[in-house]
C-alpha cells in the first residue's frame, strides 16, 4: 500500500456502508467486500495477509499489546487524538493477528452501527457486530480465493492451510466451513458459521465521542 492511501483507507471501507439500515446478511456482505477491498490496497497475493505492518501504517491508529484478563483478546478505545487497539500479550501471534483485524472492523464500523446492526430473533445488535467483525477479519485473512488455490497446490487440511495463512487451526476450520472448500478437517469438531472468538472474546471499549475519527 503506497503511503498516498493510507490516509483514505477508512474513507474508503466506510464508503460502502449505505446511510440506511441493512439486514445482518447484508452487514455481512459489506464486511466480505471491505476486506476484499483492504486486500486490494494491500497489493498482497499469497501467503499471510500482512495485518500487523498494514493497519500500523494508517493515521491516527495505534496498536500494542499488554497484559490483559485470559478471557479478553483484546481492546480498542479513542484516545483523543488516536484509535489505541490493544492485544492480548499472552497470546499466540496467530490470534493476536486474527484480533487485530477483528478490532479493525470495530473502527471501521464507527459511527455506523445503528445502520449496519439492528438485531434480530437470533443475534441482538451487539453479537451482530461481534461476529461481523469476525467475518471480515476471515475475509481478509484466509480470503476464499486464495485459500482455494493452496488447497489445489496440496494444502488440503485445515492444520497445513492454519500454517499457510498464519492462523489458528480452529478459525481455519471455521473459514472452511464458510467458505464450502474441501479440505480435510483435523479437529473433528462441530462448528457453528461464525464466531471465531467463541472461547475467548474480544472487549472493544467504545468512546463516547471520537470526533472525526
Amino acid at each position: 500500500m503506497t503511503d498516498e492511501l493510507t490516509t483514505s483507507v477508512l474513507a474508503d471501507l466506510r464508503s460502502v456502508i449505505p446511510s440506511h439500515k441493512v439486514t445482518f446478511t447484508q452487514a455481512k456482505r459489506i464486511a466480505e467486500q471491505q476486506a476484499n477491498r483492504l486486500l486490494a490496497l494491500s497489493g498482497v497475493t499469497t501467503g499471510p495477509q500482512p495485518s500487523g505492518s498494514l493497519i500500523g501504517r494508517l493515521p491516527r491508529i495505534r496498536i500494542v499489546t499488554d497484559e490483559l484478563p485470559a478471557s479478553v483478546s483484546g481492546t480498542t478505545h479513542w484516545s483523543g487524538s488516536h484509535w489505541i487497539i490493544v492485544l492480548n500479550q499472552a497470546d499466540p501471534v496467530a490470534r493476536q493477528r486474527f484480533t487485530l483485524m477483528h478490532e479493525f472492523k470495530h473502527i471501521i464500523d464507527h459511527g455506523r452501527v445503528d445502520q449496519l446492526y439492528t438485531g434480530n430473533n437470533r443475534y441482538t445488535a451487539a453479537e451482530q457486530a461481534e461476529r461481523s467483525a469476525d467475518y471480515f477479519a476471515a475475509c481478509f485473512l484466509m480470503p476464499k480465493r486464495l485459500v482455494k488455490a493452496a488447497w489445489s497446490r496440496g494444502l488440503q487440511t485445515s492444520a497445513r492451510l492454519a500454517q499457510e495463512f498464519g492462523v489458528s487451526t480452529l478459525a481455519m476450520e471455521v473459514r472452511l466451513n464458510q467458505t464450502r472448500i474441501n479440505a480435510v478437517r483435523d479437529t473433528g469438531l462441530k462448528l457453528p458459521s461464525y464466531a471465531m472468538t467463541n472461547a475467548r472474546h474480544a472487549m472493544t471499549i467504545r468512546p463516547l465521542t471520537a470526533e472525526g475519527a
